[in-house]
């Protein structure tokens, strides 16, 4: 596996005061630079930035995984197994509406994982996961 870098990731929204309020305080990242069309967060050490765009009337596409409706597009994040318990314990807390619970994906299989799905208050579709043992992230 080639040394990990961090990414750079841009999104847009339609309402910038309620996504920098969400990843802010209900995601916990902090943030960066900004101005009134943009923030910067660090996104478990990668860089998220939210853009402002004018809501469309895009319709929402989803696909069939494990017999539960998967958002496309989404994005997300790996992380340690740890801190996902941690970090979807914390969410739960604060009553996150998730489209996909988390849960274990594979279990006692090759690239057994946990996974969660959430939007943000613009309609981006978030998953976050984490695997067993991270060695098999790309295995099949």
């Amino acid at each position: 596996m080639s040394q990990l870098r961090p990414f750079h990731l841009a999104i847009p929204v339609h309402d910038l005061n309620a996504c920098r309020t969400f990843y802010k305080e209900t995601l916990g990242l902090s943030e960066g630079r900004s101005s009134d069309h943009w923030v910067d967060f660090d996104f478990f050490g990668h860089q998220l930035v939210i853009h402002y765009k004018a809501k469309d009337s895009s319709k929402e596409v989803s696909n069939p995984v494990d017999g539960k409706e998967v958002p496309i597009p989404h994005f997300g994040i790996v992380l340690d197994m740890d801190t996902f318990k941690h970090f979807s314990e914390e969410l739960k807390a604060k009553n996150i509406n998730f489209i996909i619970e988390p849960y274990i994906r594979f279990e006692g299989q090759i690239g057994e994982q946990a996974t969660m799905f959430f939007k943000d208050p613009c309609g981006n579709a978030l998953e976050f996961k984490a695997f067993k043992n991270i060695n098999q992230l790309f295995s099949s």
